[in-house]
């Protein structure tokens, strides 16, 4: 009978629109469970379980294959916080479920989740841009600067451009993060 955040409502919107699917797993009962779970727009519910259900059940999402981010407070979801790929506890849940997760949010704002993976998802299409062009840069550069190409075509590099290249090369990997990360906004209330 507890009140449904409007913190969570947007959390779960916001999780749908990154394409994740949202599965609530908990102790209460049928009716209360299936009324939150509407109200929130959760795609599936599973009810009245025990902190071992509640693992058993992801275990199961791992072995269909799905990559599974869980997040919870209680003593009651330890287990499964420390079954899942992904886990984060909030930060006003119990140690050991903070002792538990991969990662513990600030405060009790669930949105954070949502911050969270789509902060991941930018970090590591950064690193894959970062990677590419380090390894085109090195692809040409190296042999360039070993002569391999002066027989062939007659290309040399001056040390002194192979030194301007290299400056240039790691500023614009460092240049690329931050302006990447300007169209992230944390969620309402929240602090870094």
């Amino acid at each position: 009978a507890d009140g449904v955040r409007e913190s969570a409502a947007r959390a779960a919107g916001e999780l749908k629109k990154l394409g994740i699917k949202t599965v609530m797993l908990t102790g209460d009962g049928e009716s209360a469970a299936k009324s939150v779970a509407r109200r929130l727009g959760i795609d599936e519910v599973a009810h009245s379980l025990t902190p071992n259900q509640k693992y058993e059940y992801i275990l199961g999402l791992k072995a269909r294959g799905e990559y599974v981010a869980f997040v919870g407070d209680g003593i009651n979801d330890a287990p499964a916080l420390a079954a899942s790929d992904a886990s984060f506890a909030m930060g006003g849940g119990t140690d050991i479920a903070a002792n538990s997760a991969d990662f513990v949010l600030t405060g009790n704002n669930p949105e954070k989740v949502a911050f969270g993976i789509k902060l991941s998802r930018r970090s590591k299409r950064i690193i894959k841009e970062n990677l590419f062009w380090a390894f085109i840069y090195n692809t040409i550069g190296i042999p360039l600067a070993a002569g391999v190409f002066i027989s062939v075509l007659g290309w040399q590099l001056n040390p002194m451009f192979a030194a301007a290249a290299m400056s240039l090369s790691s500023f614009s990997v460092v240049t690329n993060a931050p302006v990447s990360y300007t169209h992230l906004t944390l969620p309402t209330n929240s602090r870094v």
